[in-house]
């Protein structure tokens, strides 16, 4: 992951760093502050793989715009996926600007000159290589500039599993390359609009997605001893019988993951503890089960060893 914010730099060489910076890792775009005495910025960039990078940016307000003149030396003709949390004007080549709606996500070609006017906001983009995203999506190259409402047939989908590699960025090259085509098959899938063609192409990427998804969200909800299969499967707008198909697929239930994921965080906050007050049936019960015999059982076959021992363990460590 390659960083840079305002904070990195004298105030007097932040915009020639920032636009270095874009350049390199995004696009050739040139920024103007709306108020060069405040302005201050932060930006991100990982990338996933020759020609695609996951990316964000949280500016104060600013101008920008790709010119005709940076066009002609930089010749870049890729694709860059923006999703922003404000609403904000773009113009594309000339014409009058056009009111983008917070979530939307825009596609232009970078051989397209457009300027674009943004209030304090956090960008999310995604830059992607033209031949691969064409040869997926050919509806792409009908137009420099796409605008997709959020909402539209895959954009949780795809901005979704984005935001998943930005929080935790694959590992290794086998795990970025998977990633990278995910990332290519969901966002062909938004551009052709969701039809039942490109679904099918693209339905290996929508289920490592959608498992991604999931995962996160039980992750999220771990503590809830509520919570249940059908709880993830209304947020994430299938059934549950589709979230147990894509567990069965990697050789595993969603109950197994759940457990698992609570045991890990049980040992977890066993071995922190240490000769903290916090009972074993506390640490069971805060990490989502139920029953205290049944977490013993489970911990003790999952980690060879008892609550009571690990505890024990982390108690001598601190002595």
């Amino acid at each position: 992951m390659q960083r840079l914010s305002t904070s990195d730099v004298p105030a007097r060489d932040r915009l020639p760093y920032l636009h270095d910076f874009v350049a390199r890792h995004v696009a050739g775009l040139r920024f103007r502050p709306a108020d060069s005495d405040t302005f201050a910025f932060d930006v991100a960039a990982y990338f996933l793989d020759s020609g695609t990078t996951i990316g964000t940016a949280c500016y104060s307000a600013v101008h920008g715009e790709r010119p005709k003149d940076l066009m002609a030396v930089d010749g870049r003709q890729d694709y860059l996926m923006t999703i922003h949390t404000s609403d904000y004007e773009v113009a594309i080549e000339g014409k009058n600007p056009l009111v983008i709606k917070a979530g939307d996500i825009t596609l232009v070609n970078e051989g397209t000159p457009m300027a674009f006017a943004l209030p304090s906001t956090l960008l999310k983009v995604v830059a992607l290589d033209e031949a691969r995203l064409a040869a997926l999506a050919p509806r792409v190259r009908s137009k420099g500039f796409h605008h997709i409402a959020v909402g539209s047939a895959g954009t949780s989908l795809l901005t979704g599993y984005a935001d998943l590699l930005r929080a935790a960025a694959p590992v290794g090259e086998l795990e970025s390359r998977l990633a990278s085509t995910h990332i290519y098959d969901l966002a062909a899938l938004v551009v052709q609009g969701g039809g039942a063609e490109a679904a099918e192409k693209a339905r290996p990427s929508l289920g490592a997605a959608r498992l991604e998804l999931v995962k996160a969200d039980i992750l999220k909800h771990l503590t809830d001893p509520e919570f249940g299969i059908s709880g993830v499967a209304q947020r994430q707008g299938v059934t549950p019988r589709y979230v147990q198909r894509l567990f069965e697929q990697e050789g595993q239930t969603f109950s197994e993951f759940l457990r698992d994921a609570r045991l890990d965080l049980a040992i977890k906050r066993l071995q922190i503890l240490g000769n903290n007050a916090s009972t074993i049936s506390t640490i069971a019960f805060d990490t989502g089960f139920g029953d205290l015999s049944h977490f013993n059982r489970v911990f003790r076959q999952r980690f060879g060893a008892t609550p009571k021992e690990i505890k024990a363990a982390a108690l001598r460590r601190c002595q």
